[in-house]
């Protein structure tokens, strides 16, 4: 009886420490995957979960891109943003609209910002100015 407890005890702690979801951010704590800068940005967060469970945090949405360029034979499972809603909950960065506007900073100066809802980007946009992209069209910007 002890041996089936320890073995499904065992299981239990492998099974769950490969699962595919997103780590809590710890804002003001964890450091950024790509530029190595503090996170404290709650509307420009990003997160990379990979199909084998770890997760990359990003200060910017721009970090998590250039990341993702440079490690492209990553086997990616989530692309993950914050809303620019500041609440810093992570969103589906592949189903985002995204901003560009000189008006809005981001913390690596590309001016980038993500929006769950297109009406809420089309808002701030007509607010700020600026050019707007889905996530194909945002990844070949900046992949030039």
């Amino acid at each position: 009886m002890k041996k089936t407890v320890l073995i499904f005890a065992i299981l239990t702690v492998v099974l769950s420490a490969c699962s595919i979801s997103p780590q809590p951010i710890n804002y003001g704590k964890d450091g950024c995957s790509f530029c190595k800068m503090t996170i404290v940005d709650k509307q420009h967060g990003a997160q990379i979960v990979t199909e084998k469970g770890k997760a990359f945090k990003f200060d910017a949405i721009e970090c998590l891109l250039n990341y993702n360029n440079q490690n492209q034979e990553q086997q990616v499972a989530l692309f993950l943003i914050n809303d620019f809603n500041g609440s810093g909950d992570l969103i589906d960065a592949t189903k985002a609209t995204y901003l560009i506007s000189e008006n809005i900073p981001s913390p690596m100066g590309a001016y980038l910002s993500g929006f769950e809802s297109q009406q809420k980007a089309v808002e701030i946009q007509q607010e700020n100015g600026g050019e707007l992209f889905n996530w194909e069209e945002l990844n070949r910007q900046f992949a030039k």
